[in-house]
């Protein structure tokens, strides 16, 4: 088994799932767990000033081996929580060796597979080894396949002094799947000119987009009296919130969207008669459709309590992210690295958005021009994600060559 591959395996072992409300940072204690052992992993290669703050933030400097003045610092990050969507405790990691294209069995006992018709991306890996979950977890390739891609780069830079390279800054950060992950993040202490993200993406993917992010929580006051004698009485909250989401967009939902296609993402609904919640996730790569795309939430909003005649929806947006083209784009020689770094391995360049957001986009607004790179993952954050063992190598020629290219000039 490759480096890579035997960190990957026993990284996605510890389990660091985030969680959206909590009172702490990290949201959860366990995301120590994993961060402590990159710390003496980081040790134990050599980085000297390897660190973890109170944050839980891991650091490190792998110093420079060229005598070039001027080569920038260049920093690579990833992050070590998993998604919330579905339990990362006690995953158990299959091997699918040599890839026939037919449907894999994720869990015959619970009749869990995945067909290349529902799954496609599964016929771009014919003949190659495939991890993928038992079905009962996430598999945590997002983003503990980005951690050990670094780590492999890493351990291979200080294993072959012949490859030039200049400073490199390691970032390993919690919480970036609840859109926290670079809340205390000390860009300037840092001290990378550019940085690249390590997250998510089919092999070969380079991202310098990404959404524009916000949140809305709604709260819907109902009124609850007995069924028998309700007539012209009581006002269902649940059905008031169900009333709500048919006046937004059908086909601007994530099932009906790709590419550059915003969306309306209802992922939390409950409560009861007397009193229920909603929990929205507003995207769009385009500002302008982005602010739309608020203001139509707010004015349903709007109507709902016009016709009803009372505050009957108590509503909250908040901005998370945005799109870090603006930040990336006047520092056009942060992308072209890495497409150069990417074709020199063999692989063609797919430069497009991200249909989500990392944290890069984030660093990227507090100064850190920060795109992103592939990890070789697919399907993430539920029982479906699976990851090519060769994409992850891949990843760590990329990473190696990046160091390389930005050493030369």
């Amino acid at each position: 088994m490759s480096s890579v591959i035997d960190r990957f395996i026993r990284y996605i072992k510890i389990d660091t799932q985030s969680i959206h409300k909590s009172d702490t940072y990290p949201s959860t204690a366990k995301q120590f767990d994993l961060a402590r052992l990159l710390v003496d992993e980081l040790l134990e290669l050599g980085l000297a000033d390897a660190a973890m703050d109170q944050y839980g933030y891991v650091t490190a400097t792998l110093p420079a081996n060229t005598t070039r003045a001027g080569v920038p610092v260049i920093g690579f990050l990833a992050h070590v929580d998993t998604s919330p969507d579905l339990s990362g405790e006690n995953v158990n990691p299959q091997f699918i060796e040599d890839y026939d294209g037919g449907i894999v069995t994720l869990n015959a006992k619970k009749g869990i597979f995945m067909n290349p018709e529902e799954f496609p991306d599964l016929k771009k890996y014919i003949g190659k080894t495939l991890i993928t979950t038992d079905g009962t977890t996430l598999l945590g390739a997002d983003d503990k396949a980005g951690i050990a891609e670094i780590m492999s780069a890493v351990d291979y830079l200080l294993d072959h002094p012949e490859i030039s390279h200049g400073t490199i800054k390691i970032g390993f950060t919690p919480d970036e799947e609840v859109g926290a992950g670079v809340d205390y993040f000390d860009v300037e202490a840092f001290g990378a000119d550019f940085a690249y993200t390590v997250d998510g993406g089919e092999v070969g993917e380079i991202q310098y987009e990404n959404f524009n992010a916000a949140g809305a929580e709604l709260i819907i006051h109902g009124r609850n009296v007995h069924p028998g004698k309700s007539k012209l009485k009581m006002r269902n909250a649940l059905l008031i919130g169900m009333e709500l989401n048919e006046l937004l967009p059908v086909f601007e939902r994530p099932e009906h969207t790709e590419k550059y296609e915003g969306f309306y993402h209802l992922f939390q609904f409950g409560g009861s008669v007397e009193e229920a919640s909603m929990t929205y996730i507003i995207r769009d790569h385009d500002r302008a459709k982005f602010e739309e795309k608020k203001t139509l939430l707010a004015k349903a909003v709007d109507y709902i309590n016009a016709k009803y005649g009372e505050q009957i929806i108590d509503l909250k947006i908040e901005d998370q992210y945005y799109n870090m083209r603006e930040q990336v784009e006047p520092h056009p020689q942060i992308v072209e690295t890495a497409i150069r770094a990417i074709q020199a391995v063999g692989l063609t360049p797919k430069v497009g958005p991200v249909r989500g957001g990392t944290d890069g986009s984030r660093l990227s607004y507090m100064g850190l021009p920060t795109p992103n790179l592939f990890t070789g993952g697919h399907y993430g954050h539920g029982k479906y994600e699976f990851i090519p063992t060769f994409a992850m190598e891949k990843a760590v020629a990329v990473l190696v060559k990046i160091a390389e290219l930005v050493a030369e000039g």
